[in-house]
C-alpha cells in the first residue's frame, strides 16, 4: 500500500459519522434503515457516507430484496479505530482542538 492510499483510507475514516458506522458494522450487518435509527440521520446523508466508504473498499454490501445490507470488508479497520481509542485512553496522546493544533 502506498502512502497516498494509506492517507486516503485515514481521511475517509476520520469523519465522526463514519467511525460510528464502522463501530456499528463491527457488531454485525446493517441496512440503511438501521442506520437512520441508530444515527438519527436522514437516508441520503447516510447513503453518502456509506458510498464514500464503499469506494474506498472499507465496506461492502449485498442486496436482500430491496434492501442494501452493509458489512465491514476487513475487520482490521475496526481494529485501527479500537487501537486509536486505547491510545487516547492511556493518556499517551495529547488531544487538541483544531484551533490549538493549527
Amino acid at each position: 500500500m502506498t502512502n497516498q492510499e494509506l492517507a486516503e483510507i485515514l481521511k475517509v475514516i476520520s469523519h465522526p459519522v463514519r467511525i460510528e458506522i464502522i463501530e456499528e458494522l463491527h457488531k454485525g450487518v446493517k441496512c440503511v434503515s438501521d442506520f437512520t435509527e441508530i444515527l438519527d440521520m436522514e437516508q441520503p446523508n447516510i447513503s453518502h457516507h456509506l458510498g464514500v466508504m464503499r469506494r474506498c473498499r472499507i465496506i461492502n454490501f449485498f442486496s436482500d430484496g430491496k434492501l442494501r445490507c452493509y458489512y465491514l470488508k476487513n475487520e482490521k479497520v475496526y481494529g485501527l479505530i479500537k487501537l486509536l481509542r486505547s491510545y487516547n485512553e492511556k493518556k499517551d496522546a495529547v488531544v487538541m482542538t483544531k484551533e490549538e493544533c493549527c
